[in-house]
């Protein structure tokens, strides 16, 4: 079975033979295999250790090359190539950041194209969609390379532009201008793709160094100008000039402190449900709670009141609100099914939050914790992941579960994901949106919705919208979801069942009914 090479073998056979013969020469031989053995033994010992390591490597490179290509499918704006209002956010915060580390000069520019509805109206979706991507490719063409563009918004474009400040952004977008004016324009660089439409737009412009004290003052500086430019006549580029348009500004910060701690204390805040689906039997397994602010609190949407939160120092105060306001109302409502509750990783950390006090409020209300799901959000980064765990074990070791959110877009990214074990995997909207028309997303949701399987979570696809979505979804055997398309939040979602075939199917005036709904909440 084995051959020791003659060149080795024969001296040695020789030397043995030739002193004390077969005395000496079987038991040297019968070491020798035994030796030989020995080494095989431990090379097929060595081999069964390594193995689940180099399995372990082979499905961390795997969930790393997926992770990448989702994080590039969800940052992308599908129509014009450009960057979306996730990528904008980012780029936004490492900008000011890096910005703010070389004292260096930074302008943002919001473009709001003037009468897109008309255009719509005349021209069809399709001659709308003709125009972004015309908008899209005019910009692009009409600015640095190194400026970076976003379609933030449905006809909303930002413009970062490092190293600039008001001014020369001003001269920027007003040449930009002219040229869309003109209906010139280049090819994309992104999409390849261009139009001649004529068309407009309106402009705000804020930078730094200036009077904004964070990334979301700037932004709303921006947009301040720009809503002064629509008010006095559109068609135009105008900087922010504090003098002017400063009424249009967030209350100052210790106003806006004291507004978001007494939405948290006093509990101005009310809550809605999202229901999520079984894609197998259209039946509701659970609800996600998601918070509204009262009318009358000082803040019109919860994106704008989480974001005040942050810029004052107060989302774990506000977190544990939240989760107060949900618990209390999914209670009262008699709701079956699990509750998930949206919390960030900051409120996991901090001293205030205590599984003690959630259990608490948990029994106070009469809910089991194993029909909790804490679903981590991404509004903040991990700081301290030591603490973090400890906390998420103990809310584990109490019944509750562990969702992630937004998987695919870069959430929690591949630290979270390698140090906490996930009960539920909420695979992004943009990846599901995308998934139902390219290969590539398609391709990714796969894979994670594999790699999720292997690690016993359950899979649940957001961003549900059209039945194209919805089939397929189905398709790669995903068990659960929510959208539009499925049920939208609601202050009382009920607890019907609904008609997968019948939403999978893209025929009747009912289903542009259902779509063109507009939320109960």
């Amino acid at each position: 079975m084995f051959a020791i090479p003659l060149g080795i073998a024969s001296p040695v056979i020789y030397s043995l033979s030739s002193t004390n013969g077969d005395d000496i020469l079987l038991p040297t031989l019968a070491i020798i295999a035994l030796a030989m053995v020995l080494g095989v033994l431990t090379v097929w010992l060595a081999r069964r250790v390594l193995e689940p390591a180099e399995r372990l490597d082979k499905a961390r490179l795997i969930l790393e090359d997926a992770y990448a290509r989702a994080r590039a499918e969800s940052l992308r704006d599908s129509l014009t190539g450009l960057g979306n209002h996730r990528a904008f956010q980012e780029e936004l915060e490492r900008q000011w950041a890096q910005a703010g580390r070389r004292n260096d000069r930074l302008a943002l520019a919001i473009v709001d194209l003037d009468d897109f509805r008309r255009v719509n109206e005349t021209e069809g979706h399709v001659g709308g969609d003709r125009v972004l991507v015309g908008v899209a490719a005019t910009l692009t063409a009409g600015l640095r390379r190194s400026d970076h563009i976003f379609r933030i918004g449905g006809d909303e474009f930002a413009v970062l532009m490092a190293g600039q400040d008001a001014e020369t952004a001003y001269l920027s977008l007003r040449r930009v201008l002219a040229t869309a004016l003109e209906g010139r324009v280049g090819l994309s660089r992104e999409t390849g793709r261009g139009t001649a439409l004529p068309w407009s737009f309106t402009a705000g412009i804020a930078a730094v160094p200036g009077t904004a004290r964070d990334r979301a003052t700037l932004f709303r500086e921006a947009d301040a100008a720009l809503l002064f430019g629509k008010r006095h006549g559109r068609t135009c580029v105008t900087a922010y000039d504090p003098e002017r348009h400063a009424s249009a500004i967030d209350r100052p910060i210790a106003e806006l402190a004291a507004d978001v701690a007494k939405v948290a204390t006093v509990g101005a805040l009310r809550a809605v449900f999202q229901p999520i689906f079984d894609l197998r039997n259209g039946r509701p397994r659970g609800y996600e709670g998601l918070i509204r602010p009262m009318p009358g609190s000082g803040f019109s949407d919860p994106g704008e009141l989480f974001a005040a939160a942050e810029s004052v120092g107060r989302t774990v105060e506000l977190d544990l609100a939240c989760m107060t306001t949900c618990v209390a109302s999914f209670a009262a409502l008699g709701l079956p099914g699990s509750l998930t509750l949206n919390i960030s990783p900051r409120t996991l950390e901090s001293d205030e939050f205590s599984v003690h006090s959630l259990l608490k409020l948990l029994g106070r209300h009469g809910l089991d914790p194993s029909r909790i799901v804490l679903e981590l959000t991404e509004r903040q980064a991990v700081e301290d992941m030591v603490r973090l765990v400890r906390a998420v074990d103990a809310c584990r070791a109490a019944g509750m579960r562990l969702a992630a959110d937004d998987v695919g877009a870069g959430n929690a990214g591949l630290r979270l994901l390698a140090q906490l074990r996930f009960d539920i995997v909420k695979i992004d909207l943009s990846l599901v949106q995308g998934g139902a028309v390219r290969a590539t997303s398609q391709e990714v949701v796969r894979t994670l919705k594999d790699l999720a399987d292997r690690w016993g979570a359950l899979v649940i696809a957001e961003g549900v919208e059209t039945p194209e979505q919805l089939v397929f979804v189905r398709s790669l055997g995903i068990r659960a979801g929510q959208g539009y398309l499925l049920g939208r939040p609601a202050e009382d979602p009920g607890t019907d069942a609904v008609d997968l075939a019948r939403l999978s199917t893209t025929s009747g005036d009912w289903l542009a009914d259902r779509l063109r709904a507009p939320a109960t909440a």
